[in-house]
């Protein structure tokens, strides 16, 4: 008996993961491609298209077709992910395969109508479903849906934060903020530019966060290189930590409120499960040094990160479509 082919697409903002069932994870790209503006194809995708982002390459335009954890460049989109999909080396085994796409909780129809065309628009065309990112991340959490045990998660990722209780597989309570590592990026950059003088990069404002966080962890800050908005001409910087930290403020304590918020309405019994199941921090935005215990305090409860944080979506998505539990109706067919 042949099997349907199976197939989860965490589709994020800034990174793309696929796993295939049997094989696990076999994409692990920046979500980017790199086009050519003479002939409207792809000449690199992924992390090679990532690395010319910022870098102005001539007759390249490099596109992030995902803003807000939602398509923005619908074309662009399915170019990336057929690429992606040649590399899973997806194949039509006589059944369509099935690919659950995650999908932040607070998307609109149109938004997730857009998902569902960028993965089922190019070969192998696919049945596509649509899994609500909190409930994917609970499962790969560890948490037992299918037990009707509640879980807080906290999904952080490059363009939505999604903040959701969920219960026996459904969201209970929830709020999608379109908050998160690529905000937190651009307040790290306007922050230099105001303080210190320096235009400094995306990148160069993903690794100060990452290496000081919330708190600042080394004294005497970071260095940063980036272009002198005075004179135009390269210069390095040190960027003191309590400058990031002040940077992330207004961001961070957006996500902790809105934690509290949703707290601030559970019944009984879902607070409970909550309380002893902890709050769980997935996603990139997880790994900011200091986040996990500003939410504590603010929240009072216990805050745990999850094991792999930034594989825990899709890691859901797959044992989800692996033991066969109810994940929607199909989003659409090509």
């Amino acid at each position: 008996m042949m099997l349907r082919p199976s197939v989860a697409i965490d589709l994020g903002t800034v990174n793309t993961l696929v796993s295939v069932t049997g094989r696990g994870i076999v994409v692990e790209e920046p979500s980017a491609i790199a086009i050519s503006r003479t002939t409207g194809l792809a000449c690199a995708v992924g992390r090679a298209a990532d690395a010319l982002s910022g870098k102005d390459p001539q007759d390249v335009e490099v596109v992030h077709p995902l803003q807000d954890g939602v398509i923005a460049d619908l074309d662009a989109a399915s170019m990336m992910l057929q690429a992606f999909f040649g590399q899973a080396r997806l194949r039509r085994l006589g059944f369509r395969p099935l690919a659950a796409v995650c999908v932040p909780s607070g998307a609109t129809l149109v938004e997730r109508q857009a998902l569902a065309a960028a993965v089922g628009s190019r070969r192998p065309r696919c049945i596509v479903r649509l899994v609500d990112e909190p409930v994917a991340a609970a499962v790969g959490a560890g948490f037992d849906i299918a037990a009707g045990m509640g879980a807080f998660i906290v999904d952080i990722g490059g363009g939505t934060t999604d903040i959701a209780v969920v219960s026996g597989g459904l969201l209970s309570r929830g709020e999608t903020l379109r908050i998160g590592g690529n905000a937190m990026d651009e307040a790290i950059v306007r922050a230099v530019k105001a303080d210190l003088g320096v235009l400094i990069g995306r990148n160069a404002a993903r690794r100060l966060k990452i290496t000081l966080g919330l708190a600042g962890a080394t004294d005497d800050g970071a260095e940063a290189a980036g272009v002198d908005v005075t004179t135009r001409v390269p210069r390095t910087v040190r960027v003191p930590g309590e400058l990031v930290a002040a940077a992330l403020e207004r961001p961070v304590a957006a996500i902790a409120n809105a934690v509290r918020e949703i707290l601030t309405n559970l019944p009984p019994d879902l607070a409970e499960d909550v309380v002893r199941g902890k709050i769980c921090l997935a996603g990139g935005g997880a790994l900011l040094l200091g986040l996990a215990s500003r939410i504590e305090v603010i929240a009072g409860i216990p805050v745990l990160v999850v094991d792999d944080p930034l594989r825990c979506v899709v890691r859901g998505t797959a044992e989800i479509l692996d033991h066969g539990n109810p994940i929607g109706a199909p989003a659409g067919a090509v």
